[in-house]
């Protein structure tokens, strides 16, 4: 097999590929066994036809067909690992020449490009040190979480007085535009100040009493008048204060398993230090990718940012294409981002030579669909279906590759070694687990068991093998 690869941009190549008549010759063998099995031809058994003969009542090209349609996927990944091009997405394959006839001179060849990993170099992790900031807590954090616990014990009260900043009220409200309704709520509750509903609702409750109501301008955030100007009423039913329990003994009983208020402000002090100590853990692992990017101009490519930007875009709107220029922006500066963390994470991974067991991998699946509440079983045999496994052991070997590297690296705070041991693991444990070539099988045997048997080359299979 014969591979030449062609730059076209720092983050997408073009492989060209021509199979020579013995690399190829298998598939046409297979794709006849396959018809074999399918036709029936007087004075033969079905599945026991010769290929000659499968060759005459079809047509050689029926037969090149099925054995490119197979043929091609594969050729392609083997072309991929010859090279050491790294798919960022789903390759455009074309197929631009196959034999006409059995004894054809003329060579199976593919074109496919294809968005690839730019190259990245890991610096020397041997005596990297990496200082991060301490894990501090303060008595106004302590206080925050207190008045947290307080506030779930609240009660709401009645009261025949305007409303002010914090209080509650239960409103009706009723949008219209151009002198039509466009939405009405009745009975909703908000709380003033938290400006958790329309811009402008705080101003117009302002100073309001019970069964007094108003009217303001306002712009709808949902629903098929979203982004309008509407003229907003909006009618008071009732306001509430909340009124908030003492901070003593009492309420230290009955809020927790502590008799007195300093027992449970001095458990509330242990878990806020182990918060803090978890926060101290994320920015050890943000500095440490951090440094293995600086320096570096980290390319990221089109099609893969295009997709992670839309990704982002519907989570914070339901119609992406009236996203607003600042939720584009934040959209475009996350995708960029994770996608560069997610490249240096699987060069790192790669560098460090990381294996990924089956049991790691369906460890990292299962503990997925309980945070979902799936059940595991089902949510793993959904990913097998559609063939996203491959996708399931990058993201473990992401994570392993992680965790070696900072186990690689020492970290300090405040001019002191920082002990990290409890977030990252024991790297012994991990040597003990099955080998990646257990799970890189289990992948193959996924998107083979998904793939569609009539799937044309450029369709499921060529993405499938992209993964």
């Amino acid at each position: 097999m014969k591979i030449s690869v062609r730059n076209l941009e720092p983050t997408k190549v073009r492989l060209t590929v021509t199979v020579d008549p013995e690399e190829f010759d298998p598939y046409l063998d297979q794709a006849r066994k396959d018809i074999a099995s399918q036709i029936t031809v007087p004075g033969f058994r079905k599945g026991h036809v010769p290929g000659k003969i499968v060759d005459q009542r079809l047509g050689f090209a029926t037969v090149a067909g099925e054995a490119v349609n197979k043929a091609v996927p594969e050729l392609y990944s083997k072309a991929l690992e010859t090279k050491k091009v790294r798919p960022m997405g789903e390759p455009e394959l074309d197929v631009q020449e196959v034999p006409e006839a059995a004894a054809s001179e003329t060579k199976l060849k593919f074109v496919a490009t294809v968005e690839r990993r730019p190259d990245i170099e890991i610096p020397d992790l041997s005596g990297m040190a990496i200082d991060v900031p301490k894990a501090e807590i303060t008595d106004e954090d302590i206080n925050r979480r207190l008045e947290a616990l307080r506030q779930r014990f609240g009660t709401l009260v009645g009261v025949d007085r305007p409303i002010e900043k914090g209080d509650f009220a239960n409103i009706d409200l009723t949008a219209t535009v151009d002198g039509e309704t466009a939405d009405s709520q009745e009975g909703v509750s908000y709380q003033l100040g938290s400006g958790t509903m329309l811009d402008g609702l705080d101003e117009a409750l302002d100073g309001l009493s019970a069964g007094e109501e108003t009217t303001f301008e306002g712009t709808l955030e949902a629903g098929d008048h979203e982004g309008q100007k509407a003229q907003i009423a909006v009618k008071v039913n009732s306001v509430k204060t909340e009124e908030l329990p003492e901070l003593d003994d009492d309420f230290a009983q009955e809020a927790s398993e502590f008799d007195t208020l300093e027992e449970l402000k001095a458990d509330i002090r242990k878990a806020a230090a182990r918060d803090a100590e978890g926060r101290q853990a994320t920015d050890a692992r943000d500095a440490f990718i951090a440094k293995l990017e600086e320096g570096q101009e980290i390319p990221v490519p089109k099609g893969a940012r295009k997709n992670a930007v839309d990704e982002h875009l519907k989570g914070v709107t339901p119609d992406p294409e009236k996203a607003t220029d600042e939720q584009k922006k934040e959209a475009e500066e996350s995708a960029d981002k994770e996608l560069r963390d997610q490249m240096v994470l699987d060069a790192l991974a790669e560098k460090m030579e990381i294996t990924v067991s089956q049991a790691e991998v369906t460890n990292f699946l299962a503990s997925i669909a309980q945070q979902y509440g799936m059940d595991p079983s089902q949510f793993i045999n959904a990913i097998v279906r559609n063939g996203q496994l491959g996708s399931a052991v990058q993201e473990v070997g992401r994570s392993k590759g992680l965790l070696a590297g900072m186990r690689a690296v020492s970290f300090t705070s405040g001019g002191e070694a920082l002990d990290l041991s409890a977030f990252l693991g024991d790297a012994a444990e991990e040597e003990e687990s099955e080998s990646v070539e257990a799970a890189s099988a289990a992948a193959q045997v996924a998107d083979e068991l998904s793939a569609q048997d009539d799937a044309p080359v450029t369709d499921d299979a060529a993405e499938k093998d992209a993964e």
